[in-house]
């Protein structure tokens, strides 16, 4: 097809038009450079992070934070941003910090060292001696139960959550229901990981901190 040819005039006003869109081209590239930078700390933490794909199911994405363990400097960091973003976000006393079978005993007791506040391991069926309270629930691969000892949340007591990564929120709403049932206030959740592209926060209690968002 034959493109007719542009007279001089309508070349100017192409150029014209065109140059009343270039600041604002400039304008939105500024923008973008001063947006605020990630805290440095949490890239260096995020880069250890693996991906493992059809892991502990096929169709499942996992995303490993365990590295950070293994290195002293870098889980010194985790704790130390950690209990900044928990301070800021549940300001207040905490009396017990509450981890999640099983990479919630990982990252919940040296956070309750640094709070100053005991730890209660919140469990899978069978791991827990004595009298228990116990809550079912619905998680991403499947159904489960949680439970803790009767004894260890004390009526009234302040308790965070805790838990290496928010998914479907299934686990976190159950051991927030296991909180209560036990007479404890539920302070709010942190983990390390949300992914929140699988909408865990609609299930997960209100009041809750992620160190790292994945969409």
């Amino acid at each position: 097809m034959l493109v007719p040819p542009i007279s001089l005039p309508e070349v100017i006003i192409i150029i014209l038009f065109i140059s009343t869109l270039l600041p604002l081209s400039r304008n939105h590239f500024k923008m973008s450079l001063e947006k605020k930078p990630e805290d440095p700390r949490l890239t260096e933490i995020s880069a250890c992070f693996t991906m493992h794909q059809d892991f502990p199911k096929k169709g499942v994405s996992f995303r490993n934070i365990l590295p950070v363990l293994r290195d002293p400097k870098l889980f010194k960091l985790l704790n130390d941003v950690s209990v900044e973003r928990i301070h800021a976000k549940f300001p207040g006393k905490i009396d017990l910090v509450a981890g999640l079978e099983a990479r919630g005993f990982l990252f919940g007791p040296s956070l309750a060292d640094r709070l100053g506040c005991g730890f209660v391991p919140i469990r899978k069926p069978g791991k827990l001696p004595g009298k228990l309270v116990s809550v079912d629930y619905e998680k991403e691969y499947g159904k489960d139960v949680l439970e803790v000892e009767e004894d260890a949340i004390k009526p009234g007591s302040r308790v965070l959550l805790v838990d290496d990564v928010l998914a479907t929120g299934g686990s976190l709403a159950a051991a927030a229901e296991l909180v209560r049932k036990c007479g404890g206030t539920l302070v709010g959740s942190f983990v390390v990981v949300e992914m929140a592209f699988l909408n865990g926060r609609k299930k997960a209690p209100d009041a809750l901190e992620a160190l790292f968002i994945y969409t």
